[in-house]
């Protein structure tokens, strides 16, 4: 009774008044990190036809002073995938395709298409290459202006990932060949059939292509992080890239408008809705659907994507028991990874099972002691409890080293995410499990105590000329990630849309990231390494400096 209350004593199920969200976005808002030599975002929250909550932070232009302004217009990346798969999808309901016809009726020289189906475009599990992967190609060769045949030439002739629906991985090659056949089917480019068939019979005005020889009142620059660790200009992209993957630009009240129009049932058949929101096959464990995310919060089902390009990050949250809309925009591709939890906050505020804030108590250093050990779940997954420099620390298999804020009573909220944890003990006072809530859920998972902790890994010191030898970007066809040297003097790594995390050195080239659960390893005894292997649950990856 007492862990209920603990967990779920702040559940008041009142939806919010827009007065009441103001306030709480407001003062969540003002929380974050920006300033007026700082990238921004813009925000809105939404229930049904009624606006709750618009508002922004930081700037739109550092170089001219701007202030971001609540409908600012700002690229949204993979966000982007759900227009391309509605209008792939209305052509469908139209009697012009089937998803599971092959790809090869509608681009017939495409290799192995007679065994790739459309169904697996849209739910990337078409094993074809994703050429956002290609070592080198993020640099100069995504800068040129491709037509949609010339870029499906950077990848077609590549060996495939895996055989089509063996597997699952988040492609935005899939998505390219997504558009070509919205093209092949219409007689016109991918964006302007989505306009067609979407935007227009919606009366959405506010969503639309980044047309390279094209003004738009009210865009945003985009930003990101140099070697430095400071705020540049983002790296140049020609929007022809992205393509049906993630080249559309918008403001929030266009993407609350997509939201209402797409989930309200006014786009798409009842059949087809449900093929796009609903995870299946080798998708299913991976929860994605056609360019949209089936999650929970709260126990309750939220359909979700977001987006990460060249200068900008997106979040696009839908909760249908409610019809409550989220959306966060920001003009950086670095430092928006907080963005999913904010969104997340804002949401269960709005539907009326707010998250409490994480008030820290003080709690004796022997009380957290006592909870060190090794857990398990029953399903091969262990999970360490550790305190470090006083502070209570989780990491399960294969995940990051998740620092815990205690808020009495033996439980705790992971810093910085929605997730709580609850220890457990006997008669006698001992820990003896820990349950897990994830996202708000009623239900968490619980740790069985399996025995005491396995050793720490000790850190060493890298000289500058060291770490010089590691700096650089690396890249594999499925990941990439930049390691820089801050100005504070320390090795850092960073992927692209997420934040930079301080690397841990173990040896002169082996490096570790706790906070995600991943280790480094850099080729080479001596020199510039010329690759580093990925080490994170399981997955082993190799990538080469660019």
């Amino acid at each position: 009774m007492l862990l209920s209350l603990l967990v779920h004593g702040a559940h008041a199920g009142q939806l919010a008044t827009p007065s009441a969200m103001a306030a709480y976005a407001n003062k969540l808002l003002d929380q974050q990190k920006y300033g007026p030599d700082s990238p921004g975002f813009t925000v809105l929250v939404a229930r049904g036809d009624q606006l709750l909550y618009k508002g922004a932070r930081g700037m739109a232009s550092i170089e001219l002073g701007v202030a971001m302004q609540p409908d600012q217009l700002l690229r949204i990346g993979s966000v982007t995938k759900q227009f391309a798969a509605a209008s792939l999808l209305k052509q469908i309901d139209q009697g012009k395709a089937a998803l599971d016809d092959p790809l090869s009726r509608f681009l017939p020289d495409y290799p192995n298409g007679d065994k790739i189906t459309l169904r697996q475009l849209l739910n990337h599990t078409s094993g074809v290459k994703s050429y956002t992967g290609i070592p080198g190609y993020m640099g100069n060769p995504v800068r040129r202006d491709l037509s949609t045949a010339e870029l499906i030439n950077e990848f077609k002739n590549l060996p495939v990932d895996f055989a089509p629906g063996e597997r699952w991985a988040y492609n935005n090659s899939g998505y390219v060949l997504v558009g070509a056949v919205v093209e092949k089917i219409s007689g016109q480019p991918w964006y302007q059939a989505a306009d067609q068939l979407l935007l227009q019979p919606s009366g959405i005005t506010s969503v639309s292509y980044e047309a390279g020889d094209k003004l738009f009142k009210g865009l945003a620059r985009g930003y990101t992080v140099n070697n430095a660790g400071e705020v540049a200009p983002a790296s140049l992209l020609s929007m022809t890239q992205p393509h049906a993957a993630g080249a559309l630009i918008s403001n929030t009240e266009g993407l609350w408008r997509w939201n209402q129009a797409l989930h309200g049932g006014k786009l798409l058949s009842k059949g087809s809705y449900a093929s796009m929101t609903t995870p299946e096959g080798a998708a299913k464990p991976f929860k994605y659907g056609f360019g949209i995310a089936s999650v929970t919060l709260r126990d309750q089902t939220m359909l979700m994507h977001t987006g990460g390009i060249h200068g900008f990050s997106s979040v696009l949250n839908y909760l249908p028991a409610s019809q409550t809309t989220v959306v966060i925009l920001r003009n950086s591709d670095s430092g928006g990874g907080g963005d999913t939890v904010v969104a997340q906050k804002l949401a269960a505020f709005a539907i009326g099972e707010p998250f409490p804030d994480a008030v820290a108590v003080s709690v004796p250093a022997e009380q957290l002691r006592a909870a060190e050990g090794l857990y398990g779940n029953g399903e091969k997954q262990t999970r360490n409890l550790r305190v470090k420099d006083g502070v209570l620390h989780s990491q399960r298999t294969g995940g990051g080293v998740l620092p815990l804020v205690p808020v009495g009573g033996d439980h705790f909220v992971f810093r910085d995410s929605v997730s709580e944890l609850q220890l457990e003990r006997s008669a006698e006072g001992k820990v003896v499990a820990v349950t897990v809530f994830n996202n708000g859920e009623k239900q968490g998972e619980r740790w069985e105590r399996q025995g005491d902790l396995p050793p720490e890994s000790s850190s060493v010191a890298l000289t500058p000329a060291q770490m010089d030898e590691l700096v650089g970007t690396y890249s594999a066809p499925e990941f990439s990630i930049k390691i820089f040297i801050s100005d504070k003097g320390r090795l850092m790594g960073q992927a692209p849309g997420q934040p930079a995390f301080e690397l841990q050195a173990r040896t002169a080239r082996r490096v570790e990231v706790p906070q995600v659960g991943a280790q480094l390893d850099f080729s080479g005894e001596e020199g510039k390494a010329a690759s580093v292997t990925l080490l994170q649950g399981g997955t082993k990856l190799v990538m080469r400096r660019q």
